[in-house]
């Protein structure tokens, strides 16, 4: 996919106006660690337009703003059927007194200019409703049938602007699409917004891929491939659609994932009838054997600084994680709860582990410091697996599947709090979720 996105994103005083010094927006406060039973009420009016066509782009930018927001579980847009000033000019301040009234706590007012043929200017300011200040000004430039992304960036500004953290709203997600019957299951690579629109395939025809996974760096994403046997591992650049084989392996190969730099590939091979952690120099593609214990190890996965790894092994009798320095020194087990440990994958944010636990017959979605404490289950049901983390660290996507016959295999989000759990929207059953990093 081509750059075709400016963004200028200019935190400027749109028309002279000032920065506000942190004292004046004190009165605006959004609980991220243990979230909001009380959202933060935010109002966000259609955005103005010169002419029907900007006008109509206007109110669907707005639309989407208000469904970002809202998704969050942090913040709860208005009902724009609510405003007493349904047209608010951002050449002007507001009148804040219509917007305290309806007991909005924030405002996001803003404008679609044509900057050509093709291309359109979005501006807006945000308010902090009861200080009467300004708390941003920014200004986007777009090709106009980009218009969601758009969006999506000033989401995450005013995510940013609220909240102190940064947004996650301008990201994608690729899974794996299944169709047809169980027993004749077809699986090809997929991409979408990170909200389910846009859906596309990613290659063509019958894929049988499983396990993608982005480099936290780029649009670029691994993954495995059973078109042929043995299955091979891939990377894929998506903005290009250039694919690339890494090497046939004598053995099995499970789970690549990429370093936080992008520069090496880590993934479980077997050997020899054992299956161990290696790490993979993309540059030489020379490979580096990490553990050497008997036991089963795999679903490794880097700390953000690339430091560290964490791991799931059986090597102490039943599968538990492990972590240990990025040259494979100084192996730590970090779980001991009841069940069975498995798939975890560090936080982008380097707080928190997201891991599986199996344990009575149900699987578990939970998290836990580094070093094994704070332990907690986010959600838990049938079968769910395969988290991952949105790229601000806030929200983790898996797979669920419900019981029975007619089982489906659908994507699902979680907060950290445990408390904003909700289906995300695919074209058809969906597994393997991995979560992009921040669009360029």
């Amino acid at each position: 996919m081509t750059r075709i996105l400016t963004v200028l994103l200019m935190l400027i005083g749109l028309l002279g106006a000032i920065a506000v010094p942190s004292s004046a927006i004190a009165q605006i406060e959004v609980d991220i660690t243990e979230g909001n039973i009380d959202p933060v009420p935010i109002a966000v009016p259609d955005f103005l337009g010169q002419d029907p066509e900007t006008r109509q782009l206007g109110a669907q930018i707005a639309e989407v703003i208000r469904s970002d927001l809202e998704s969050s579980a942090l913040f709860r847009s208005l009902d724009p059927a609510s405003f007493l000033e349904t047209q608010t000019d951002i050449d002007y301040e507001p009148t804040f007194a219509d917007w305290r009234v309806i007991r909005a706590d924030a405002l996001a007012s803003g404008r679609i200019v044509r900057d050509g043929p093709d291309k359109v200017r979005v501006e807006f300011r945000l308010w902090d409703v009861f200080a009467g200040r300004q708390l941003q000004g920014i200004r986007f430039s777009t090709a106009t049938e980009n218009w969601r992304r758009t969006a999506h960036k000033a989401s995450d500004a005013i995510f940013k602007a609220l909240t102190g953290e940064e947004g996650y709203f301008d990201s994608r997600i690729v899974f794996v699409d299944q169709r047809g019957p169980k027993t004749d299951r077809q699986k090809r690579l997929a991409i979408m917004d990170q909200d389910g629109f846009n859906p596309q395939y990613l290659l063509g025809g019958s894929d049988l891929v499983i396990s993608p996974q982005f480099d936290p760096s780029s649009q670029t994403i691994t993954f495995m491939s059973y078109e042929t046997l043995p299955p091979q591992v891939y990377i894929l650049d998506i903005e290009t659609g250039r694919r690339e084989l890494l090497g046939s392996f004598p053995g099995m190969t499970f789970a690549p994932r990429f370093s936080p730099d992008g520069d090496n590939l880590i993934m479980s091979m077997e050997q020899r009838g054992n299956i161990d952690i290696y790490i993979m120099d993309l540059l030489t593609r020379s490979t580096q054997r990490l553990t050497t214990d008997a036991g089963i190890d795999v679903s490794a996965s880097f700390s953000p600084d690339g430091r560290r790894i964490v791991f799931q092994s059986d090597r102490g009798g039943s599968p538990q994680l492990y972590t240990m320095n990025a040259d494979g020194s100084s192996t730590k087990r970090i779980s001991f709860g009841d069940g069975r440990y498995n798939q975890p994958v560090w936080s982008p944010r380097g707080d928190k582990i997201a891991f599986v636990r199996q344990n009575r017959g149900k699987f578990a979605i939970g998290v836990m410091d580094p070093d094994g404490s704070r332990e907690r289950i986010l959600t838990d049901d049938y079968l769910v697996d395969m988290p991952s983390w949105s790229p601000n660290g806030r929200v983790i996507l898996f797979t669920k599947e419900t019981r029975g016959r007619n089982s489906r295999a659908e994507l699902w989000s979680v907060d950290l709090t445990g408390r904003n759990l909700k289906r995300v929207d695919t074209p058809g059953q969906a597994t393997d979720p991995a979560w992009s990093p921040i669009l360029d």
